[in-house]
């Protein structure tokens, strides 16, 4: 490892470092119930998702819009896991107490909520990563609306509760369960992009002809990319359950989807910091910044704004995207990454021609 990948890592785990430092004096002086903690949270899962999704994306250069999906995979096998027996008979009220009469912890929960995610992809990779482009993207999304329908059907509601809500399972209180989390597996998957199927995956991304004729197995990178970035799907949709506190079928539209790929479209298709700081931005936009303009009896000074009414706040947030898509097509960091040493090359080179 160079100098210069020995100083970005260093400086990665001091700002993670003092980010959970900032967290964690947060939560000792603000209220539990402020809405930073909402972005906070909701954002660092979101980061996650749209990052597996950049996995794919960007990385690997498969359109797929199938991460709702295999998030409602990962939070169902959580939430089925973890509701206490004791809980049981008054989640399945309809369902005699359900088929699982055993409860896993939280942590090996959260694991099979990925495994369980990456397994359906797996199978559903064997027919479908022969096509590319679009074709892919609408298998990818028939497969996310198709398991939505299957989970809220009442055969299987033994298992799944049909279209009732799951509850009662453990649930995060601190701010820094779901952002240690998501930093562990975000770390995981820099790693991956890094090793030599990284590599691989860019090269079938950049050109399939040339990547084949060096030797890469096309069909079994492509199966890997888009089973790992299923596994991370799963994971982040076992801690939106949990914070959310209930899982529904109804929750993970192929809306779902299209936020996340929102994201990781305004925050640049290939680039891991861009997925993550737009996560924070759209969570913050959407839910807390431009909630005011959601009330009629919102006041500028001495001037009444009667045109804010509810739902106007999506408007405003809609012409804010499309502002950003304008200035930066590339998404605001493109495909680059943060880096000290590029930053510090940048200042240098600025102050030698300075002099």
């Amino acid at each position: 490892m160079d100098s210069n990948k020995k100083r970005d890592l260093a400086a990665s785990v001091i700002l993670i470092a003092l980010l959970f430092l900032i967290i964690t004096v947060l939560e000792q002086l603000l209220p539990k119930t402020s809405m930073i903690f909402t972005v906070l949270k909701k954002g660092s899962i979101y980061a996650l998702v749209a990052v597996s999704m950049n996995l794919l994306n960007g990385f690997t250069g498969l359109f797929s819009l199938g991460q709702a999906g295999f998030m409602l995979l990962g939070a169902y096998t959580y939430g089925i896991l973890t509701i206490p027996v004791s809980a049981r008979a008054a989640v399945y009220q309809y369902y005699n107490g359900g088929i699982v009469q055993f409860a896993l912890p939280v942590f090996a929960a959260i694991l099979l909520a990925g495994v369980v995610a990456a397994f359906f992809a797996y199978l559903i990779g064997l027919p479908v990563l022969h096509l590319k482009s679009d074709y892919l993207a609408i298998a990818t999304l028939g497969f996310a609306e198709i398991i939505r329908a299957i989970f809220q059907w009442d055969k299987i509601g033994a298992l799944t509760n049909g279209s009732n809500l799951l509850r009662k399972f453990p649930i995060f209180h601190s701010t820094l369960f779901p952002f240690a989390v998501s930093a562990v597996c975000i770390g995981i998957i820099v790693l991956l992009i890094n090793s030599t199927y990284g590599r691989a995956f860019k090269a079938i991304r950049d050109d399939e002809v040339a990547a084949e004729a060096m030797g890469i197995n096309l069909a079994h990178h492509k199966r890997l990319a888009f089973t790992i970035s299923s596994f991370f799907a799963g994971i982040s949709g076992a801690l939106l359950a949990m914070f959310q506190t209930t899982v529904q079928a109804s929750q993970f539209k192929s809306a779902m989807t299209y936020e996340i790929l929102l994201i990781v479209v305004i925050g640049g298709v290939g680039s891991i910091t861009g997925s993550c700081i737009s996560s924070f931005l759209f969570v913050a936009c959407s839910e807390w910044w431009l909630r005011f303009l959601d009330n009629s009896d919102t006041f500028i000074g001495s001037i009444h704004l009667s045109m804010l009414r509810p739902g106007f706040r999506k408007v405003v947030f809609s012409v804010v995207i499309m502002a950003i898509v304008l200035l930066y097509q590339k998404g605001i960091m493109g495909d680059k990454e943060f880096s000290i040493s590029k930053i510090r090359e940048k200042l240098k080179k600025k102050k030698a021609e300075d002099e």
